[in-house]
């Protein structure tokens, strides 16, 4: 199905994107008592330090992630591993509130932003009848961390302090990565392209959108509320699992446990929507993406057994399967894919902001004396009205052709 460089860009993306899960709030939110407890500080002040930094990083990534349509892939790939692993080792220095906001912005920056916009644009330039294929096993990199990395944590931190997990982690990223980048993508350039047949000439005849004309599109903005909706709404539920989890009386193992439930749907759901996007694209999967977070947010609600957990996380990977490809194929459908690293900068961006808000929104609510059932609700609502506004528009979401 895919030939010898197909196949290292694959790869490529798979290992940038488990090792963006480093910036990820679900690993993040693993360290959130340990960090609590030595700088003594409350959900909400860490949810306010988190979201802050976060929010920062997303306004730089836009100006930032841009760059990777003028700079080799290679060298852009080496920058954002030199940053990372940088970040690792000062996340393992946290001895203040200055310190954690200058970590979380480094790692949320190089981790979530940089390192996982490097791999899904990568992808996306490259392939174009395959583009949904090899986007779902791409993302299974992330998906792949997500099912390993919670459990291991949870152990790690029971028998080391957590500094030196962030330690190991850094001196792992600075040896691993830039082998890996050289021997993948040494040789891509920016024309480099999956080959196409004679049937498939239809897709280089699309519109290439500039970013400037992108945000003048109204469907840009109904789109991003619905691509949104996953990032702020998980974000707040991992990187305040402590609070759930104490709130439901599950036991920190139970959530833990969970995250597998959680990949293992996310990776079903990743290698089933490459398929069904290559079928029928991105615009006509982009209506069922959130439908399970939908749920999720009502068996939060309503249920308190255990069982709930990985019920709840499971219907949150479904979603977060849906997401990570439709993310990025949806862009490339509409806009094209010429200018795709200045406008996924903005989309990853964007994303990076929505969760900073998830952040800051589930601390506030939290501190407020909000239960866990009163958050699910306003996610519902946001959700439910986010549909809507996609299911008007559903049949306007066509590219323009030349």
């Amino acid at each position: 199905m895919f030939n010898s460089l197909s196949l290292k860009v694959i790869i490529f993306g798979f290992i940038f994107t488990f090792f963006s899960s480093f910036g990820q709030s679900f690993f993040l939110g693993l360290f959130n008592s340990s960090i609590r407890e030595t700088l003594s500080i409350t959900h909400g002040q860490f949810g306010s330090i988190y979201a802050s930094a976060t929010l920062l990083s997303s306004f730089l990534l836009i100006w930032v992630g841009k760059k990777i349509d003028d700079i080799n892939i290679f060298k852009f790939a080496f920058y954002v591993t030199l940053l990372l692993s940088f970040s690792c080792f000062f996340f393992s220095k946290i001895s203040s509130i200055t310190f954690l906001f200058i970590a979380v912005f480094l790692m949320r920056f190089s981790g979530q932003g940089l390192m996982s916009h490097t791999a899904t644009t990568t992808i996306t330039r490259y392939f174009t009848i395959s583009r949904g294929k090899a986007l779902s096993v791409g993302w299974f990199g992330l998906s792949t961390a997500e099912f390993i990395l919670p459990v291991l944590i949870v152990y790690l931190l029971t028998i080391t302090a957590w500094q030196n997990i962030w330690i190991s982690i850094s001196i792992l990223t600075l040896i691993f990565l830039p082998i890996v980048s050289f021997f993948l993508v040494k040789k891509l350039d920016f024309d480099t392209r999956e080959q196409v047949g004679p049937s498939d000439i239809e897709t280089k005849e699309i519109k290439q959108w500039k970013r400037l004309e992108v945000i003048k599109d109204y469907r840009f903005y109904i789109i991003c509320l619905n691509m949104l909706a996953m990032p702020w709404i998980a974000t707040g539920v991992f990187v305040y699992q402590s609070f759930i989890t104490e709130a439901k009386e599950w036991g920190s193992f139970v959530i833990a446990q969970s995250f597998m439930v959680y990949s293992i749907l996310s990776v079903v759901t990743l290698l089933g929507s490459g398929f069904l996007i290559d079928k029928f694209t991105s615009r006509k999967l982009l209506i069922f993406m959130n439908i399970p977070l939908l749920i999720s947010t009502l068996v939060l609600f309503y249920f308190d057994n255990p069982i709930t957990s990985f019920v709840f996380l499971g219907l949150i990977g479904i979603s977060n399967g849906l997401a990570n490809v439709l993310g990025s194929s949806t862009w490339a459908e509409i806009y094209g894919v010429k200018f795709i690293g200045s406008i996924k900068a903005l989309t990853t961006a964007l994303m990076v902001f929505s969760t900073a808000f998830g952040t800051a929104l589930f601390g506030f609510l939290i501190d407020r004396g909000f239960s866990i059932e009163q958050i699910a609700m306003v996610s519902f609502i946001y959700i439910l009205i986010s549909l809507i506004l996609l299911f008007i528009v559903r049949n306007k979401l066509n590219p323009q052709y030349i």
